[in-house]
């Protein structure tokens, strides 16, 4: 890959995942997509710093170089890295060698991610951030609470833990079937599911899942018949573009068949498959086991957790009622609307967190959970499963996009992503529209850029300090993260419920509603960019460290 000059953005990857099981039956959308470490993508609306230095490792499980042969497609995000002064956060990608930062060496790299803020400012944006929480907080309880008894709460609000004596949300059907009537069940297939596919051989007719009846029958059937589609799309690719490797009919058994991931994912693509389960004698790393025993830990609490949380706020069932919301205020309304996005993303951590978490004592190294929502202000960020985002990179994204860096190549490369994962998801109208907001919006941060990049803008942005620089772009990342908050509530709850929450906020609210949340919003924003500037800063010194040995 040639080294991008000052003249050029970066490029740009898309990362499309599936947020939880129910995306794979077309009722819960995919999300656009995130910036991972080894992934190349665009900056957010204003320019990026001009210095940008990508290289590329060698192929894992790709072409062969000694046979002359190479793959159509570009390397997976596991076989990229990316160096540049803005970085996003450093939470690596799973096989991915983490970025190197470039020494600042213009005014504008400087105003990237290394310029600080005063200790003062940071700390008033977070008692502002805490402050708004709370109040926010303390209104969707009393909405709870008011609403506990209501008819249209009835059939999702019911008794919860008796120790607790209060009423419990249940309206993720989702959720309830997997930690609570199956947990067991989960926990003895997952902990030993050779053994258990077995016994269910021996003891269990194999008829009886297709003429039986039980709970989650359609969403098991559905799910897994969704994710075998991908896996065994990725093998015929990957036999295409390798034909000297020769892969056999067992290869691809055990790979689409692998119990942990067959169901609801997450998805690896097959090379990456294939080279770790052909290790002769798999190596755990230093520590590997006790990083798993604390994923399990932690995995547990979030459910107890979230099971806690939903006893007194009824988030999943409030919004079904619309002329109920429409007597909140506004910044319960607000805290309903983040509440939500907030709660899928811990939903999709807690169930691929335990799968990854199996998939571990079995010496592979799974797509990690998605990154928090909260840290998200880009849509190019915007993800909820990191191996659906490597499946259509490597395969649509960048075998379409190229380098990324041109306006009319990047709209086709989106476009046809999101039609792949239209069809895939199964195309209704609310998949349409949610296709197109997150194609927008992902399009638009290139237009944007691409204009930031001329002359008058660029000059403005050189002529203002590192901080200035700084709260400029937040003001503008607190924008982006209402519009990722509001084109994807079209699909976790309903474009009714997302169209009231934009006339409340942004019309009927403006100027004061409109201006205090966005203030609100810039305060995390600030915080987002100070903890990715201090992790940039980390890995900075531990790459001099490693130099200096």
């Amino acid at each position: 890959m040639p080294v991008a000059t000052s003249s050029a953005p970066p490029p740009s990857s898309l990362q499309l995942p599936v947020a939880s099981s129910s995306a794979a039956l077309g009722s819960a959308p995919l999300r656009s997509a995130p910036l991972q470490e080894g992934h190349l993508l665009p900056a957010l609306l204003l320019p990026p710093p001009p210095a940008v230095t990508t290289h590329r490792s060698q192929p894992r499980g790709g072409g062969d170089p000694r046979a002359g042969h190479t793959p159509p497609w570009p390397q997976s995000p596991a076989d990229r890295t990316v160096a540049r002064s803005d970085a996003g956060p450093r939470s690596p990608e799973v096989g991915s060698v983490p970025g190197s930062l470039t020494a600042a060496s213009s005014p504008i790299q400087a105003m990237g991610i290394k310029t600080a803020l005063p200790a003062a400012e940071l700390g008033l944006y977070s008692l502002v951030l805490s402050g708004a929480l709370a109040y926010a907080g303390r209104g969707l309880l009393e909405a709870s609470q008011d609403g506990a008894h209501r008819k249209a709460f009835r059939e999702s609000v019911r008794p919860g833990w008796e120790y607790i004596g209060r009423k419990m949300d249940v309206a993720d059907f989702e959720w309830v079937m997997w930690f609570t009537s199956f947990r067991n069940v989960i926990i003895f297939a997952l902990s030993g599911h050779v053994l258990f596919a077995k016994l269910c051989t021996m003891v269990a007719p194999q008829s009886g899942f297709v003429t039986g009846t039980f709970d989650l029958q359609e969403v098991l059937f559905h799910g897994g018949c969704g994710f075998t589609v991908l896996r065994c799309t990725s093998f015929a690719l990957e036999s295409c573009a390798h034909p000297d490797h020769r892969y056999s009919l067992a290869d691809l058994l055990k790979y689409n068949f692998y119990l942990p991931f067959f169901f609801f994912g997450p998805i690896m693509t097959f090379d990456r498959f294939h080279a770790q389960v052909s290790q002769v004698e798999p190596v755990r790393p230093e520590g590997e086991l006790w990083r798993i025993r604390a994923q399990a830990g932690l995995s547990v609490v979030a459910i107890l957790a979230v099971d806690v949380f939903f006893h007194f706020f009824y988030i999943l069932t409030i919004p079904s009622d619309l002329k109920f919301v429409n007597r909140l205020p506004d910044s319960a309304l607000a805290g309903l609307a983040y509440s939500n996005l907030v709660y899928d993303w811990v939903k999709a951590a807690v169930l691929f967190g335990v799968v990854n978490t199996v998939a571990r004592l079995d010496h592979l190294d799974p797509p990690q959970p998605p990154k928090c929502i909260t840290a998200l202000y880009v849509f190019a960020e915007t993800h909820f499963d990191r191996g659906i985002n490597d499946w259509l990179c490597k395969y649509v994204y960048d075998y379409i996009g190229g380098e990324h860096s041109a306006v009319i190549p990047e709209l086709g490369a989106t476009i046809a992503t999101f039609a792949i994962t239209t069809l895939w998801l199964g195309p209704c109208d609310i998949v349409y529209l949610w296709s197109c907001l997150n194609c927008f919006g992902l399009n638009f941060e290139l237009w944007v850029q691409k204009l930031a990049e001329l002359e008058p803008l660029a000059q403005i942005e050189t002529s203002l300090s590192e901080q200035m620089s700084r709260r400029v772009r937040a003001v503008f990342g607190a924008m982006n993260f209402w519009a990722i908050i509001m084109y994807n509530l079209v699909s976790l709850n309903s474009p009714e419920f997302s169209e009231l929450v934009a006339q409340r906020l942004l019309l009927s609210g403006f100027p004061q509603t409109t201006l205090a949340i966005l203030f609100v919003t810039y305060c995390g924003v600030q915080l987002v960019k100070e903890r990715e500037r201090t992790l940039a800063l980390e890995e900075e010194q531990k790459q001099d460290k490693e130099k200096l040995e």
